[in-house]
């Protein structure tokens, strides 16, 4: 996914409009993750880019989603830019 939400909308509370992003984007996740992984493959790991705009985005991690979209809300920011890339993940096993 890779996406500009706008957190303003003429009909729209601003608070609700937040509110659907945040559902979008975690219908999104629920919706990779449910789907059948590939041989040898652990589980699924997430690519998170977060900024006002795509040429400003930074890397950030899957559970800092929330707190970015909540900055850009204060700093009263109407739209930001929000890209998921899904890859293979691998588990490291132990050495005892």
């Amino acid at each position: 996914m890779k996406k500009t939400f706008k957190l303003t909308h003429e009909k729209i509370k601003p608070e609700r409009q937040v509110e659907a992003v945040k559902h979008e984007i975690r219908k999104y996740i629920k919706r990779e993750r449910s789907k059948k992984l590939a041989v040898g493959v652990d589980y699924l790991d997430f690519d998170c880019r977060f900024g006002v705009d795509e040429a400003n985005a930074e890397q950030i991690h899957l559970a800092e989603i929330d707190k970015s979209i909540n900055w850009a809300v204060a700093e009263g920011k109407s739209t930001f830019y929000l890209e998921i890339v899904s890859k293979p993940g691998y588990r490291n096993k132990k050495e005892y």
